[in-house]
C-alpha cells in the first residue's frame, strides 16, 4: 500500500474511533475514494460500530461508488449484527464465602465441637444449647432435719439418654463464639468461658441430669457436682472467640457446658443454659 494512503486510512480510523462516531454509508465511500483496500475497509467495518443504509437504493449507490461484493457483504452482516454492550468496568469479585470448618472465619455465636477425620479434613459442629426437662431436689429431708446444715442439690434433668454431637476423642476441641453484644445464656449474664463448667453428666436409662444448685443454712449456690466437674483451658482468640481444651482425659460417656445464670433458694429452668455433647472414644 500507498504511504500516503496508509496515512489518509490511519488518519481516517483513527479520527473516528477518536470521535466515536459510528460508520455510515458516507464514510464507507470516503474510504473507497482514498484507495483504501478492500481488506482495510472490511476490518474496519467488522470492528467499528456503525449505522448503515442497508435498503436497496443504500447498496446499489455503494455499487456504484466502487464498493466490491465483500465489503457490501460486511457491511450487510454487520448492520444486522446485534449492537456491541458499552464496556463496563469490571465487576468486584466477592470474597469466597467464609469456612465454616475454620475456627479463623466468623461463626454465629454459640459453642462448636471441632473434629478431624482421618484424612484431616476438619468440622465444625455447633452444639445446640439444650432445654433442662425439669428439676428435682436431692436430699430435702436431710437439709430439713439438720436445720438447714446439710445441704439440698437441686439437679436439672435433660431427656434422652444420649447427646446429638458426639465426640470421638479423649481430648475434644471445642471453641466458643459469644456475640459482640449480649451473652450465649439468659438475662444478660453469660459473655465468658469462665462461667461454664465442663461436667459428666449422670446416665439414666431415659434422660442424664446434674446438680446445679446447693441450698445450705442462709445460703444457695449455684454449685455443681465436684466430683464430676473437668477442669479446661480457653484461650482467647481473638475478641469474643475461645478455644476451650479440657485439662484431662474424658471418658466414653455423655458431657455438658454448664451455668447457671440465677441465684437463690429455687431454681428454674430457664435459669439454667446447658450445652450437652458426648464422647465415643475411637
Amino acid at each position: 500500500m500507498h504511504k500516503a494512503t496508509l496515512w489518509i486510512a490511519v488518519f481516517l480510523i483513527t479520527s473516528l474511533g477518536a470521535a466515536q462516531q459510528a460508520l455510515n454509508n458516507d464514510a464507507i465511500v470516503k474510504m473507497i475514494k482514498a484507495g483504501l483496500s478492500d481488506e482495510l475497509i472490511v476490518t474496519t467495518v467488522n470492528s467499528s460500530p456503525g449505522n448503515y443504509d442497508t435498503s436497496a437504493d443504500g447498496l446499489i449507490a455503494l455499487k456504484g461508488a466502487g464498493a466490491s461484493d465483500k465489503i457490501v457483504a460486511a457491511i450487510v452482516s454487520r448492520a444486522s449484527s446485534p449492537p456491541t454492550p458499552a464496556s463496563t468496568p469490571a465487576s468486584v469479585v466477592p470474597p469466597p464465602p467464609a469456612d465454616q470448618n475454620d475456627p479463623a472465619s466468623p461463626h454465629d455465636p454459640g459453642i462448636y465441637l471441632l473434629t478431624t477425620s482421618h484424612d484431616g479434613k476438619k468440622t465444625m459442629t455447633l452444639i445446640d444449647r439444650a432445654g433442662s426437662g425439669h428439676e428435682k431436689t436431692a436430699n430435702v429431708w436431710g437439709h430439713a432435719f439438720s436445720y438447714g446444715i446439710a445441704k439440698a442439690k437441686i439437679k436439672a434433668e435433660l431427656p434422652g439418654p444420649r447427646a446429638v454431637v458426639r465426640a470421638d476423642n479423649s481430648r475434644p476441641e471445642f471453641y466458643m463464639y459469644f456475640p459482640a453484644v449480649g451473652n450465649l445464656g439468659a438475662a444478660d449474664t453469660i459473655s465468658s468461658p469462665s462461667q461454664f463448667s465442663l461436667l459428666r453428666l449422670e446416665e439414666k436409662k431415659d434422660h442424664r441430669e446434674t446438680a446445679v444448685f446447693k441450698v445450705g443454712f442462709a445460703s444457695a449456690s449455684s454449685g455443681t457436682d465436684e466430683k464430676n466437674t473437668f477442669a479446661f483451658r480457653s484461650d482467647k482468640v481473638r475478641p469474643y472467640v475461645y478455644k476451650i481444651d479440657p485439662q484431662a482425659d474424658l471418658r466414653a460417656g455423655e458431657y455438658a457446658f454448664i451455668a447457671a445464670t440465677g441465684m437463690g433458694g429455687t431454681a428454674s429452668a430457664s435459669a439454667v443454659v446447658v450445652y450437652d455433647f458426648g464422647v465415643d472414644l475411637r
